[in-house]
């Protein structure tokens, strides 16, 4: 049964992108233009087995959102990697204290997007 993940990302260029490659890897994908939006389809009954999220966006961050979702029951150890342009240790640091299994920075392609995948992701 293929796997589902969550990409969430404020640019539909980056989404529509990310959605290609996974699906063409074998995914089902679950789209959100921010935080605030996959934080909802969390709460109504998503079940990504993976999230990818951008750090910088409009109405919740990625930074926020990890904290949230990492609250959530059911959603503790599901692997989140953060996807940014943002290439600051402090904020990797943050994303990680709150629950971030990765950080990757934007342009990934799609084969080293899989391999993190794999490593993160058991049966992938």
């Amino acid at each position: 049964m293929a796997k589902t993940i969550m990409v969430v990302d404020d640019s539909s260029t980056m989404l529509m992108s990310l959605k290609n490659s996974l699906e063409i890897a074998g995914f089902n994908v679950v789209e959100a233009s921010d935080g605030a939006i996959a934080l909802g389809k969390l709460q109504s009954g998503a079940k990504p087995d993976l999230i990818i999220t951008d750090i910088n966006m409009p109405n919740m961050g990625g930074i926020e959102f990890i904290s949230k979702a990492r609250s959530l029951s059911g959603f503790r150890f599901i692997p989140i990697l953060a996807l940014t342009t943002e290439s600051q240790q402090a904020k990797r640091d943050e994303a990680k204290k709150l629950g971030a299994t990765g950080w990757l920075l934007k342009p990934v392609s799609g084969a080293d997007l899989s391999k993190i995948i794999k490593q993160v992701l058991p049966g992938a």
